[in-house]
């Protein structure tokens, strides 16, 4: 990779593709490079190759020494690995002491799965289940080891234990031999040598060549071949590991030396048949085999011709196909596949590659040995094409239907892996005109000696229009009949090329036209091509799915080149050398037509004497009629019926009809095709670039196609090229994608005109299509529907005759007859695709006359196609001309849409007309003239009242339109309410303000806290449920209604990724939230309403019906997980839905307590109440009574009741269905959150209640800001319904709780702000998340009014000066914390150094430096330090926004409705009751604060923090975001090729998986890096995802470019990589190859997709989409 990255074909098109590696870097490989060989590292005179020349530079000692050596290293590593005694050594290695301690030795096989080892091993040898993974993770990866030690007997019965018991699971038992201890040890120890080897190779060429030429030497006297070749052929005996060794040696020797290199080659093809053989044989991958080393000798261009001269490679690899093909050649020596073995076939493939690498690329010069080997092994080659040619025949069921689909797939794959080569054939070939022709004449040769049976058999006579043809007596419908036929095709190609090269004119030379026979070439091509039709006509069905399969492949583009399209040249062929009327008699022949263009009887008699003797024909038996007995023509009441017809399934009427007419029309196509197709090279003047341009303009007609589909729809050449790049931007032009999706290229308006509707590569579907598409088209574009041929390019001189098909007597015969049919209101064989086939034709006739009077004089052309048709017949059937026809045809209503066309084909008949009398210089007539005026005016007439009705519709929809958006406007101003509500949740919503007197926009009514605070907005909300479909009003005393939601943990905001996660929270204290946010609970809606009891019964159902599914589980039943049943969403609780309670205050009760209540009265208050709860709490102990103030504490304004004194109400009641459903989403949360059993009793449950609201409001809030949306006019409809329940079920989960809970836990809270209730455990103020803390306070606060007799909860104005004081007290400590944690190293923009903000910042932090003793210094600048607190603060009091107003229903300021950055802060500000500067809270409370901050500075953990400098977190937190990927894929690959398993040393392909919360690189899907949780075995990223992603994460997949999210242990789904080709796509597998970038469109929804906490939603939609049976195990991720 490094060296493709420093070279020129980086910013080349190349392709990519991941392999298993192995081989070495082609940089300075010649040739392996069309141009830039060398990459800029190693280009020779570069200062880096000039050292690595020098350091291998050896002395005489060294080399002498070498010499010396290696033959003996070299042939004990030989000797040793094909070693086949168990128990002895060789005679020079056996030593005298000889000890009796054997091994029980493993090997690997490809027969038995990892499960069926482990048995078999735990069995055996009674073992544990971890050391037989061990053993059987040893052998995957080595090919053998050594499972029991001990003496012969032990090891023996081991041996014989582990295959007993690998039979019981397997029909083959293991491989296991028993060893004596030395043997092993001198086996692994040449294996060992064989590894210094191929380090000593590396250091210098001359050890390379000392090395090859020691082991090419063979022994004088010996029998045995040399010591590379005896490797070679024991290479199928040799288990993995030692494979591996030994073609690492070959490959860092023999291919690193040309010359020994070809040596190398020689020897292999010495043996190649035998080699093949043993590996068809063999059961291990083609990877570890000597025989893949194929691909490195046959692709070097030098290599291939060397062996093809010397060793004639090319009969070597045919005749090794023939030799490993016997079993499947039947008693005519054909190919019959039926009970193949699909493992052995696939190894034969192998073989088949083998030729492609050998052909691959064409000599540039021939000499004559090139020439005549070439050809022995084109001859060679016919030979397997002879046992192809009309290999696996079958014949038509009649009566009964096919009992067992026969095997066709074998036959077909075979067909597409030859295709390549007959092309590359052909194009050798082709390369020199003398060695075509003798190609051509041997080809020739073997069709004929195949068609013997064509020959001499009996004839039959066809008649028609005076025309007679004799041909041989045979029906597909009855006959024998075979759809691969290789050499006729081969013979087209070839002929084509001849016509190419322009050799034709000497075919006469080497094949004399009395042997060419072209009626035998043309029988077997038109034979498949009448199968194809009869197939169309539903006549074979009764053949079942595999004759419907090999039509589908025959005409599919995998095989269409060498099978189809070969077969309609070889016609085109038989059109360009046969007399035209004798070539249409023999189709009419094949096809079984010749009587139904036969008019010696009405078609209504006709027609009902088919349908008669049918059914008669259908209840005789099958199997006592002997195909060879049914004559050939059977005469029922003077009519011959075509035995095509007989044996219709239900022999109905209606039946027959349709097949005949289906019969005709595809009759009729390939005649349109055989005349009208020139776009091939060869046949038509025409280059391959404009063929494959023909293609595609011909597939974007159907719709606009990715690139991805255009080039799945092209063929490939040997390269794997479809050419569509060099050509595609001069037909199309390129629609780039949005952010999903791909591109899409458009074909471009002047490609329009070369649309052909009778394409020969459209299937009937994308016909259709293609139609209805370019007819719409120009219906939109007020055009004529006519879509007649484009003209066609010229025929090339060998086939210039075809044209004259078009205009012989036969031809004529069959459009007169169409047309006559379609004019009798009697008949019914015709249809109105049968006239359209008919009017293109003309069509093509009459295109042809044009261009062919266009370029040369009237005289000189022959081609009369508009005098046979404007001519009247002689007889009286005749009468009629095909102009008259058409005339008539023009005034049928059914065929109004063939009305345009007509139209067409007169006005072409028109314009040849004046061409011939142009060129004849005959003055035209008046009549003539008029006539032709006549008929300009009636169509200009046509064309303009087209018009008006296109613009009188047009003018009819803009006024439709305009109504409607009136009407629209209407409806919004008359509902502009219900459209200003930002709620989703259907039903009648009325606004209605508590005080209507307020003026909805008055400044204090935007303010939530305090004695300003403006009123709650509450809403009266009858919502739809969405099981149920009743409405019911949302209150709290009626049933519950629920939304369906989502809590899951989170690491969304985590300031430490990573972080290490307790997989179990039984001992956890969630009160406090780290300041890192390190792991939270996000709880998320989808917004859908139902009852709970609806809901309840829902989830029920569920249940049932998983407990009768077989297939995996899509989710988690005990967990509670179920899909929301509108949307899908995967949901694992549900929210009660709670009305907002309304809250009035009156303004001048308010203006009077403010007065009283001031923050130096509050904070005593609450502290007299907390120790008066105390002094009950401990009953009688002596209390520890908080003090704050020095003075004053006598003083008895403060007692336990005075809190009450400021405004008590009575408590809310729920109903007991509001209760239930607070209780069990609480536990939900409380269960998920801690990872725990459900406890309803657990003192947690609030705490992680306010957890859960905390962390949802900061991930919101966090979302927002990435986004750049206002905090309240951007959050879409699940957000509000979900934060409005979440923030309201807080509310009433206080109620479900005993309220000394909730107060020891508010004690806890108010400890961090207040210091001297602090305990042992109040955290550090920096190490905890201050919002979380706000959250939980205020939602606590209300228990502190509880009393043991009388349920009680502030009042309106209480609760406001309670959420002031305790907000103001908890946002001056959040300032203390971002001040203390200041970062002076950001590049902040200066503001005014002498502004009041700055003063205030630079004076306070000079007394928090007092305070701390010095640890923070008070040096830094007062802007500095005012707007880094202004950073740092703003998304706490965005989120303090979001909280308040949910929670108390007041609407917010204007600028945090829209997106206004200058306004948002002093919006924020006024509303949360804050000064713009916010020292001045400090200021204004200084006296009562002044205590509280030196305490807070003084807190040793927090000093100790500030001295250590430890890890801190700072605001405003870094968000957080994927991680960052390079531009370019290839990088990635690139650093995956680098990456090595931390727990293995082998260089075994590992599956490396990148992190994308993290970047950290695993090691997936390998055993070696399997963790064990909570007792069960989870794959690397699994692990890893637990830890760093709570559970989720996201991963991408390198090798294979694909995203994979995972969700817990079990769950997950492949997602769409962010990587796209220039095209706007992707790549999974990287199977087309084409270079991706990364769009940062795609990653950026990617990173919204996890912000947006969706991952699980994704898994679960995707599951839902994708159920399989089996589907992966994504614990082993």
């Amino acid at each position: 990779m490094d060296c493709f990255q420093n070279s020129v074909h980086k910013n080349h098109r190349y392709k990519m593709h991941t392999s298993t590696g192995g081989g070495f870097c082609d940089c300075g490989d010649t040739e392996a490079w069309k141009t830039g060989p060398f990459c800029v590292s190693h280009e020779p005179g570069t200062a880096g190759t000039m050292k690595e020349n020098l350091r291998c530079s050896l002395n005489e000692e060294v080399i002498a020494q070498a010499r010396k050596i290696f033959p003996s290293v070299i042939k004990y590593i030989v000797e040793m690995t094909i070693w086949e005694e168990e128990k002895e050594l060789p005679s020079e290695l056996q030593i005298r002491e000889k000890n009796e301690r054997y091994y029980c030795v493993l090997f690997n096989d490809e027969h038995h799965s990892y499960d069926h080892v482990i048995y078999s091993l735990q069995r055996a040898l009674d073992c544990e289940l971890a050391e037989a993974q061990l053993h059987t993770t040893a052998i995957d990866k080595e090919g053998r080891r050594a499972v029991k030690a001990g003496a012969f007997a032990a090891c023996q019965e081991a041996k014989e234990d582990i295959k007993s018991h690998s039979e019981n699971v397997s029909q083959h038992p293991l491989h296991v031999e028993v060893l004596h201890s030395e043997v092993m040890a001198h086996q692994k120890f040449a294996l060992r040598l064989g590894s210094w080897m191929n380090k000593i190779m590396s250091y210098s060429s001359d050890f390379r060549q000392i090395f090859c030429q020691a082991c090419l030497r063979e022994e004088p006297g010996s029998e045995n071949p040399c010591l590379i070749s005896r490797l070679m052929l024991w290479d199928a005996k040799l288990y993995k590991g030692a494979r591996k060794i030994l073609h690492e040696l070959i490959f860092s020797s023999f291919f690193m030396e040309m010359e020994y290199k070809k040596f190398f080659a020689m020897e292999f093809v010495k043996y190649y048949k035998q080699l093949q053989k043993e590996y068809i044989s063999d059961d291990h991958d083609r990877s570890i085999s000597i025989t893949a080393l194929s691909v490195q000798m046959f692709t070097v261009p030098t290599l291939a011709r060397h062996l093809i001269e010397e060793q004639n490679v090319i009969s070597v690899i045919t005749e090794t196909l023939l030799e490993v093909l016997p079993e499947y050649l039947d008693r005519n020596n054909k190919f019959n596949f039926q009970g193949y073995s699909q493992d052995k076939l696939g190894r034969v493939y192998a073989v088949i590659c083998d030729l492609k690498y050998i052909l691959i690329s064409k000599p540039t010069v021939w000499t004559e040995r090139l020439r005549m080997q070439f050809l022995e092994g084109f001859r060679s080659f016919l030979k397997i094409l002879t046992c192809m040619q009309g290999m696996e025949e079958i014949r038509r069921q009649v009566g009964q239907h096919i009992e067992v689909d026969p095997d066709w797939e074998a036959a077909i794959a075979i067909q597409m892996q030859l295709k390549n080569i007959l092309l590359m054939f052909q194009e050798w070939c082709a390369c020199d005109e003398e060695l075509l022709l003798v190609a051509y004449k041997e080809c020739h040769k073997a069709v004929m000696r195949c068609s013997t049976s064509f020959m001499s058999s009996n004839k039959t006579v066809v008649q028609l229009c005076g025309h007679t043809l004799e041909t041989k007596s045979y029906r597909v419908s009855e006959d024998l009949v075979s759809i691969h036929l290789p050499l006729s095709r081969t013979l087209a190609g070839l002929h084509v090329r001849l016509s190419r090269l322009g050799a034709i004119a000497r075919l006469h030379e080497f094949v004399p036209f009395e042997d060419f026979q072209v009626e035998a070439l043309v029988e077997y091509p038109l034979r498949c091509l009448v199968l194809v039709a009869q197939v169309v006509a539903e006549m074979w069905r009764r053949n079942g799915l595999s004759l419907i399969s090999q039509v589908f492949y025959y005409q599919d583009v995998k095989c269409r080149e060498e099978m189809y399209d070969k077969d309609i040249i070889m016609l085109q062929i038989g059109a360009s050398l046969m007399d035209p009327n004798k070539f249409l008699l023999l189709v009419l022949q094949r096809y079984e037509l010749a009587d139904a263009f036969n008019k010696t009887i009405s078609t209504k008699d006709q027609v009902w004497a088919l349908a008669g003797f049918a059914q008669r024909l259908e209840r005789r038996s099958a199997v006592q009629r002997d195909p060879g007995s049914v004559p050939a023509r059977s005469a029922y009441l003077g009519c011959s019926l075509s035995p095509a017809l007989v044996g219709v399934a239900g022999g109905g009427h209606s039946d027959l009809i349709k097949q005949y007419n289906t019969l005709i029309e595809e009759m009729l196509q390939v005649l349109i095709y055989i005349v009208g197709e020139r776009y091939v090279p060869g046949v038509g003047n025409v280059t391959k670039e404009e063929v494959t341009m023909r293609e595609i303009i011909h597939l974007l007609c159907i719709e606009p196609m990715p690139h991805s589909a255009i080039a799945k729809n092209l063929p490939e050449n040997e390269n794997n090229e479809t050419g569509l790049e060099n050509v595609i931007n001069k037909v199309a032009t390129f629609k780039k994608p949005g952010v999903s999706g791909h591109g899409v290229y458009e074909l471009k308006d002047e490609s329009l005109k070369d649309f052909n509707m009778y394409f020969y590569h459209y299937s009937k579907t994308q016909h259709s299509k293609a139609e209805h598409t370019q007819k719409k088209k120009r219906k939109q574009e007020n055009k004529d529907e006519a879509l007649p041929p484009p003209p066609p390019p010229e025929f090339c001189p060998a086939f210039s005759k075809v044209v004259n098909l078009l205009n012989c007597d036969v031809m004529m015969h069959i459009l007169r007859t169409i047309f006559e049919r379609a004019l009798d209101t009697d008949s019914n064989l015709w249809t109105e695709g049968m006239l359209q086939m008919a009017f293109h034709i003309l069509a093509l006739g009459l295109l042809e006359e044009k261009q062919q009077l266009q370029k040369a004089p009237e005289e000189e052309v022959t081609f009369d196609f508009y005098h046979k048709a404007s001519r009247l017949g002689s007889s009286a059937m005749n009468a009629q001309n095909i102009q008259m026809l058409l005339e008539k045809l023009k005034g049928i209503p059914q065929l109004e849409g063939q009305k345009d066309m007509i139209t067409w084909i007169f006005q072409m008949f028109d314009t040849v007309k004046r061409l011939r009398e142009k060129s004849c210089l005959i003055v035209t007539t008046i009549s003539g003239s008029e006539s032709i005026k006549n008929d300009e005016i009636t169509h200009d007439k046509e064309k303009a009242e087209r018009k008006r009705k296109a613009e009188a519709a047009r003018l009819h929809r803009q006024k439709i339109m305009a109504q409607m958006s009136a009407l629209q406007k209407n409806f919004i101003e008359t509902h502009k309410l219900m459209y200003d509500s930002t709620s989703e949740m259907s039903g009648k919503e009325d606004s209605i303000m508590e005080e209507e007197s307020t003026p909805a926009v008055s400044d204090y009514s935007r303010i939530a806290l305090g004695p300003k605070r403006g009123p709650s907005v509450t809403e009266k909300e009858v919502l739809t449920c969405i099981l149920c479909q009743e409405e019911q009003e949302v209150k709290i005393e009626n049933n519950a209604m629920v939304l369906s939601a989502c809590v899951q943990k989170s690491t969304a905001l985590t300031q430490h990724r990573g972080k290490p996660i307790e997989f179990s929270g039984e001992s956890l204290d969630p009160l406090f939230m780290n300041a890192d946010l390190a792991y939270g609970t996000y709880t998320g809606s989808c917004g859908h309403v139902m009852h709970a009891v609806c809901w309840q019964k829902y989830f029920e159902a569920v249940q049932l019906s998983f407990q009768q599914r077989i297939h995996v589980d899509l989710f988690d039943l005990e967990s509670g997980e179920y899909l929301c049943p509108l949307c899908k969403s995967l949901c694992n609780t549900v929210i009660p839905i709670i009305p907002l309670q309304p809250r009035t205050i009156n303004s001048e009760d308010a203006e009077a307590l403010a007065q009283h209540l001031t923050l130096a009265r509050w904070i005593p208050t609450v502290l007299a109440r907390i120790s008066g709860y105390n002094i009950k709490h401990t009953k009688g102990e002596n209390p520890t009574i908080p003090v704050l103030f020095d003075q004053g504490m006598g003083d008895s304004t403060f007692e336990f009741q005075s809190i009450l004194n400021y405004g008590i109400q009575s408590s809310v009641k729920y109903s007991n269905s509001i209760k239930e459903m607070v209780i069990l989403f609480a536990t939900t949360v409380f269960r998920i959150g801690l990872k725990v059993p459900p406890d309803e009793t657990d003192p947690r449950i609030p705490m992680m209640t306010w957890s859960t609201c905390a962390f949802t409001i900061q991930a919101i809030e966090n979302l927002l800001g990435d986004e750049g949306k206002p905090l309240f006019g951007a959050l879409q409809n699940r957000q509000h319904n979900g934060l409005k329940a979440l923030m309201q079920f807080a509310i009433a989960q206080r109620s479900t709780c005993p309220q000394v809970l909730i107060q020891k836990h508010l004690i806890r809270l108010l400890s961090v702000v207040l210091p001297n209730l602090r305990s042992e455990d109040t955290p550090c103020l920096l190490s905890i998340d201050l919002f979380h803390v706000l959250v939980g306070a205020v939602l606590a606060f209300p228990s502190l009014y509880w009393d043991d007799t009388v349920d009680l909860q502030p009042s309106s104005i209480s609760s406001s000066y309670n959420n002031l004081y305790l907000f103001h007290l908890i946002t001056m400590a959040h300032m203390l914390q971002i001040l203390l944690t200041i970062d002076t190293g950001l590049p902040l923009t200066q503001v005014q150094e002498d502004s009041e903000e700055a003063h205030s910042a630079s004076s306070f932090m000079a007394e928090v430096s007092q305070y701390t003793s010095g640890c923070i210094g008070c040096d830094i600048p007062g802007w500095y330090l005012w707007v880094s607190l202004k950073n740092g603060i703003t998304p706490y009091l965005r989120c303090a926004a979001l909280f308040f107003h949910y929670l108390l229903g007041i609407t917010p300021p204007d600028d945090l409705l829209t997106n206004s950055a200058e306004g948002e802060y002093s919006a924020l500000c006024n509303y949360l009751s804050l000064p713009t500067n916010l020292f001045l809270l400090f200021q204004e409370y200084w006296h009562t604060v002044k205590p509280l901050l030196q305490r807070w500075c003084a807190d040793p953990a927090l000093l100790n923090c500030l001295k250590q400098n430890s890890i801190i977190v700072r605001y405003p937190r870094i968000r957080n975001s994927l991680i960052e990927l390079p531009d370019d894929y290839s990088c990635l690959l690139n650093q995956a090729s680098h990456f090595r398993c931390p727990r293995s040393a082998d260089d075994e392909r590992k599956n490396p998986v990148l992190c994308l919360f993290c970047g950290a690189i695993l090691c997936s899907q390998n055993i070696c890096c399997q963790e064990t949780v909570n007792g069960e075995e989870v794959g690397a990223c699994i692990f890893h995802a637990l830890h760093c992603g709570a559970g989720v994460c996201i991963f991408l997949k390198i090798r294979e470019c694909k995203v994979v999210l995972v969700e817990g242990k079990a769950r997950g789904c492949v997602y769409p990589a962010p990587y796209l080709d220039e095209y706007g796509e992707t790549d999974p597998d990287l199977k087309r190859g084409n270079p991706l970038h990364l769009s940062h469109e795609r990653y950026r929804k990617l990173h919204l997709v996890w912000q947006q906490h969706c991952i699980v939603e994704e898994i679960a939609r995707s599951q839902e989409t994708n159920q399989t049976l089996f589907g992966f195990n994504w614990q082993s991720l």
